[in-house]
């Protein structure tokens, strides 16, 4: 890692790396016999869950300028830990580099700074996991500590203009929580997902 980054940058580096160390964990127990299973995103089954997520990585790589782009092959059909690890690497290198957390990217939903688009990555990347935890009956109570920081992150950055129907718009419209529910549940049902 560049030891000129700053202090709030390797924080942000870290939580894209526990976004991807929690995910991780989860895609590690999905089986090939759920890959057609349904999940909480009603447009894809656990297969597209895990393509996005590969694929989405790769094109934040992409974006600032690290190459990476996703083939948009069925990723899901290889070694998926292999494949997770390969986009967490390459992506984490990308935001790693010099420069992009100051710079700023136009992209088709809206101008973001480096680090704005590492906050979506990291929290793209958490949900989904969150997802397949759902879609194949595991605890969705992941990485307590950094869910609250992504759902506070999101209550300031997730406006009704990113919200809609499913497969329409970046996020479902927010929905209520159970009592009790813990952090990433509370990230989940905010960002549409119903707990």
């Amino acid at each position: 890692m560049n030891l000129s980054l700053s202090l709030s940058q390797l924080d942000q580096l870290d939580q894209l790396d526990r976004a991807f160390a929690s995910t991780r964990s989860v895609l590690a127990k999905v089986g090939p016999e759920q890959l057609g299973d349904p999940t909480p995103c009603a447009s894809w089954d656990v297969r597209g869950v895990i393509d996005h997520m590969v694929g989405s990585a790769y094109w934040a790589a992409a974006v600032v300028g690290a190459g990476g782009e996703s083939t948009g092959a069925d990723l899901a059909s290889g070694d998926l830990l292999a494949g997770y690890d390969e986009c967490a690497r390459v992506t984490l290198a990308a935001f790693g580099a010099e420069g992009p957390l100051r710079s700023t990217f136009q992209l088709p939903f809206g101008e973001f700074s480096g680090a704005a688009l590492l906050g979506l990555v990291a929290n793209d990347q958490f949900t989904h996991g969150w997802d397949l935890a759902r879609a194949i009956g595991l605890p969705t109570d992941l990485d307590p500590e950094l869910a609250e920081v992504f759902l506070e992150r999101s209550r300031d950055t997730v406006t009704e203009s990113y919200r809609g129907a499913d497969g329409e718009a970046q996020f479902g419209p927010e929905l209520p929580a159970p009592p009790g529910a813990g952090p990433a549940d509370r990230l989940a049902a905010f960002l549409g997902r119903r707990v």
